[in-house]
C-alpha cells in the first residue's frame, strides 16, 4: 500500500513514526522525571518536557517519517505540528496527570497520557507535514 506516486509506503511511515515516537517519549519522560526530581510542579514539568520533546519530534518526523507537501510552507507546517501537539499530547498528558496522578502516581499517569495520545498524533503529524490525513 503506497501513499502516492513518489511517496514512501504508508506502513513505512507508520513504522518510522513509531520509532520517532518511542525516542520522543523517552526524551519527554527523561526531561519530565529530571524536572520532578528538581521539585518542579508536575504540570510545569509536563509543559517543559513536552516543549523539548515536540521540537525533536518535528525535526525527526518532518525529515525522516513523512514527505513535506509542496504546497505547505515550513512556518505553516511547524505551526500545525505545535498546535496539534499542544492540544493532543500536552492536553491529554496534562489531563491524565490531573485525573490520575493522585490515584496511580504522576509518572504512571504521564505514561498513560502519552499512550492515549499516540494514535491521534500520527494523524496530526501527517496532516501537519504532508497536508493529508489518510
Amino acid at each position: 500500500m503506497t501513499d502516492g506516486p513518489a511517496g514512501r509506503p504508508l506502513v513505512s511511515k507508520m513504522l518510522r513514526f513509531g520509532v520517532v515516537g518511542i525516542a520522543n517519549s523517552l526524551i519527554d519522560l527523561a526531561i519530565f522525571s529530571a524536572l520532578l526530581w528538581f521539585a518542579v510542579t508536575p504540570l510545569l514539568a509536563n509543559l517543559l518536557a513536552w516543549l523539548g520533546a515536540v521540537c525533536f519530534s518535528y525535526v525527526a518526523n518532518s525529515r525522516w517519517s513523512f514527505e513535506r507537501a509542496g504546497n505547505l510552507g515550513n512556518r505553516r507546517s511547524v505551526f500545525r505540528f505545535f498546535v496539534l501537539g499542544a492540544i493532543i499530547t500536552l492536553g491529554v498528558s496534562s489531563g491524565a496527570i490531573v485525573a490520575l496522578g493522585g490515584l496511580i502516581g504522576v509518572l504512571p499517569a504521564k505514561i498513560v497520557g502519552l499512550i492515549v495520545a499516540a494514535v491521534a498524533n500520527f494523524l496530526a503529524a501527517r496532516w501537519s507535514i504532508e497536508d493529508r490525513l489518510l
